[in-house]
């Protein structure tokens, strides 16, 4: 069969389903710089790679971006503490000349994303990197990381470590607008065969009582609650997020785990995430799936199912692999892919609030026609993010003087910005919907939804139909909690 054929199979069967719409979904993607994409290319080859990219993600439906900023202890920004990442430039230190943090959150904001800045806290160096800056902290504090398989590990035994990177992500949350502050899968580093953690001797100089593993575990809690709560200290309204391995624990080794035979962030990474997720020290959580239904050791539907009932005190998102999601069939129809057989399960899982695409440039490379899919759709309409009411749950004043104004082709709307004195109550995006003025209005439908903006006008295109409609505009604050509509009838003729 062909990929083509193929495609239009797997829409059909899409459009089979009935489409639900929900109006607040987290549709994030990844965008990693650690694969080398940015690496040597000029401020414009990156600043025009990094825009279509965003144009694409937004044509599919996206409204969150997660980007990589701090890679081995480094930055992709203008740092107060850590060298230019060798992934702008090739050679670490290096200034690029240009903050690609700044620009990125910029550029996301004005098209109505959210920008989450995302670091590996604990890895000093990967294994491609062979020379370190002079200011990097492992040249200047070699004592505070030890080597593990060819990288470089800020050890979490030392409470210096847990400073200094709270120290860092507090220099990114105080000086960029960012939304959200994200870290990835990497904790205690991955287990190879025949190579041990060399921290016996911190072990054995403070074990708090503890058995090694509990011990080990104890320390990257410590850390986890110490940065939510100096994120939250700093900025209230930033999220912390955490995307984990996929597998919290097996069932052979904690009976509530999940019936799988894999890699266990419990017991081998030393991430007690449910931990995290219970005492609300994180503010959203998205394990990564990137296996397939059907896998024999991780089964995605297995795990889904696990996740939406184990991890629901805190908003979950999944983390979804495109290329995988796309290259194995669906079980039940083997003519598809499983795209549409896992967007089933996130409508079963009702814990579940969102997506986040390993990776982006996937996505945007429509790979197998996965672009297609999502703006066709599962994302056809615009989202807004799911509250966070253990933050804020007060909703700004609604929008004031809406005014619309007409010409040929377009209907312009211009609105004034609520009254705020805070955070808590200021505007920073607002939603514009449009009904028949012979429907009922019912805001909770996204199909209405004509564009989530940080402005406070717009100019759409008319209606194609001549007749009445009613226009509304809300107003949504840092925590996307939305106020009461201003509404504006609007008469086209044709």
């Amino acid at each position: 069969m062909t990929a083509f054929v193929a495609a239009i199979m797997a829409l059909c069967a899409l459009s089979a389903q009935a489409a639900k719409t929900s109006k607040r979904e987290f549709r994030a993607a990844w965008i990693q710089c650690v694969n080398g994409q940015f690496q040597g290319l000029s401020k414009d080859d990156m600043q025009r790679t990094l825009s279509y990219q965003l144009d694409e993600l937004q044509k599919d439906g996206a409204n969150a971006i997660i980007f990589q900023v701090r890679a081995e202890c480094d930055a992709l920004y203008r740092s107060s503490y850590e060298p230019w990442s060798k992934f702008l430039t090739g050679r670490q230190g290096q200034d690029p000349g240009w903050d690609p943090l700044a620009w990125m959150i910029a550029e996301c904001h004005k098209r109505g994303m959210e920008l989450h800045a995302w670091i590996n806290p604990y890895r000093a160096k990967t294994k491609t990197t062979s020379a370190l800056a002079p200011n990097h902290i492992a040249v200047v504090h070699p004592e505070r990381v030890f080597s593990y398989d060819g990288q470089y590990i800020l050890n979490p035994a030392l409470a210096v470590n847990r400073e200094y990177i709270c120290k860092v992500v507090d220099d990114i949350v105080r000086r960029y607008d960012v939304d959200g502050l994200h870290i990835d899968d990497y904790f205690y580093p991955y287990p190879v065969a025949g190579i041990a953690i060399p921290d016996r001797d911190n072990y054995a100089a403070d074990s708090r009582g503890m058995t090694i593993g509990d011990w080990r575990r104890d320390n990257v809690n410590k850390f986890i609650k110490q940065l939510g709560d100096s994120i939250h200290h700093t900025k209230p309204w930033v999220k912390f997020g955490v995307s984990p391995f996929g597998i919290y624990r097996n069932a052979a080794s904690w009976q509530q785990g999940s019936n799988t035979r894999g890699l266990q962030n419990y017991d081998d990474l030393y991430a007690d995430v449910l931990k995290w997720v219970d005492n609300g020290w994180i503010d959203y959580c998205v394990p990564q799936l990137y296996w397939q239904i059907g896998h024999k050791a991780a089964d995605y539907a297995t795990l889904i199912r696990w996740w939406n009932a184990h991890a629901a005190n805190r908003p979950l998102f999944i983390g979804e692999d495109v290329e995988r999601t796309v290259k194995y069939a669906d079980v039940d129809n083997p003519s598809t892919n499983q795209v549409a057989a896992k967007h089933r399960l996130h409508e079963e899982c009702t814990n579940v609030g969102g997506t986040v695409l390993w990776y982006a440039k996937a996505a945007v490379d429509n790979y197998d026609r996965y672009g297609v899919f999502l703006r066709n759709y599962y994302w056809k309409y615009p989202a807004l993010q799911p509250r966070m009411p253990f933050i804020d749950d007060k909703a700004p004043e609604k929008p004031r003087k809406l005014k619309a104004h007409k010409n040929d082709a377009n209907v312009l709307l211009t609105w004034q910005a609520p009254k705020g004195s805070g955070w808590q109550d200021e505007a920073v995006k607002y939603v514009v919907y449009r009904f028949d003025a012979k429907e009922d209005i019912d805001l909770d439908d996204a199909s209405h939804i004509v564009a989530v903006t940080p402005h406070p006008y717009l100019e759409t295109a008319k209606p194609q139909a001549k007749g009445k409609y009613v226009y509304l505009v809300t107003a949504l604050d840092r925590m996307s909690n939305e106020s009461l509509a201003a509404k504006k009838k609007v008469k086209v003729k044709r």
